[in-house]
């Protein structure tokens, strides 16, 4: 009686402070008091090392300063599966509207209850590639502002994370570019 026993492993799918969306189906929705990007304690309750095959931070890495953004990255490395990735989306700095800008600024446009006043840096595309390098990773740049404030658009699968704050799928964005985000996957070698 012979025959091969087909073991098929499960992909490990991670949304970083998912908020009260569930814009990706099947991904572990993660907060910030169970998965923080600082505190290693965190992922190792949950996962081994080198065993998450993509995670998603939609507006998440712009509340870490430079420092504390390689040291997340640096993190997430170890448990990403060779290939792995981390797709980002975080405020484009570049994005030339004045009011966007006001509201995405470092500490936000206002009161302390604002969600953007806990913002410690404005990316544009040089620094969040340059940070994610300098953790070891590949980047590949989806949607960004250039440094003349041009947009780019690289097409992206919605299969390897949806990014709601997107050209792609903000309904603000459907006539005219009101409230992009800069888009990266950065990948694990």
């Amino acid at each position: 009686m012979g025959g091969k026993l087909v073991v098929i492993e499960k992909e490990i799918k991670v949304v970083i402070g998912a908020g009260e969306y569930n814009n990706n189906p099947g991904w572990l929705q993660t907060q910030e008091e169970e998965l923080n990007l600082l505190d290693e304690a965190t992922w190792e309750n949950l996962f081994a090392h080198n065993s998450i095959t993509a995670i998603l931070a939609e507006h998440v890495w712009e509340h870490l300063t430079y420092e504390e953004g390689i040291a997340a990255a640096k993190l997430c490395f170890k448990y990403l599966k060779p290939s792995g990735y981390i797709r980002c989306a975080v405020p484009d700095g570049y994005f030339p509207d004045e009011e966007y800008q006001n509201i995405v600024k470092i500490g936000g446009p206002g009161p302390k209850d604002h969600p953007a006043a806990s913002h410690k840096i404005v990316h544009n595309y040089r620094t969040l590639s340059k940070m994610f390098e300098d953790a070891g990773y590949r980047v590949t740049l989806l949607e960004y502002c250039d440094d003349e404030g041009n947009f780019h658009f690289n097409d992206w699968s919605p299969e390897d994370g949806v990014i709601f704050r997107s050209k792609k799928f903000d309904p603000r964005n459907s006539d005219k570019l009101l409230f992009p985000s800069l888009i990266i996957d950065a990948i694990k070698p």
